[in-house]
């Protein structure tokens, strides 16, 4: 599941953590899409992912470059592609967060609580330790409390 981290200080060591997502994305991410990735595209942005560069908008069928792409999108993108490494979240939808918070592996940061109405178990991680939240009352506790 993934691990979800409010401070910069949770961050593991030996784990790189990226704050712009688009400008990642685009310089390492894009070149590693596959078909995997049209799901993704279509559920966050409504878009249907035509070849490794080419994305048609959901707006008057339009062929767009995939760096068009919501930030959320390229986030989750991100993630996906690099589980080894920890992403902002602080531009994701939420739309995005539902698919983030499905994932079975991959690392989120953002110091104030984003959460997904629906959401699956997560783990969440501090200098303390970890334990899995499956509840958004709880989850929001946690962000809100949890030093």
């Amino acid at each position: 599941m993934i691990t979800i981290l409010k401070n910069k200080k949770d961050i593991p060591q030996g784990k790189k953590y990226i704050e712009l997502n688009d400008i990642f994305f685009n310089q390492n991410t894009a070149g590693k899409l596959d078909d995997r990735a049209a799901q993704f595209i279509e559920k966050i942005d409504n878009s249907k992912l035509l070849s490794k560069y080419k994305i048609r908008s959901r707006f008057d069928d339009i062929t767009l470059n995939i760096d068009q792409l919501s930030t959320g999108c390229k986030t989750v993108l991100n993630v996906f592609y690099y589980p080894d490494k920890v992403f902002c979240l602080k531009e994701c939808g939420n739309n995005a967060l539902e698919v983030l918070y499905g994932f079975e592996k991959g690392f989120v940061y953002s110091e104030y609580a984003m959460i997904p109405f629906e959401m699956d178990p997560v783990e969440v991680q501090t200098l303390g330790g970890k334990k899995v939240i499956d509840d958004y009352e709880e989850l929001k506790e946690w962000w809100e409390n949890e030093d």
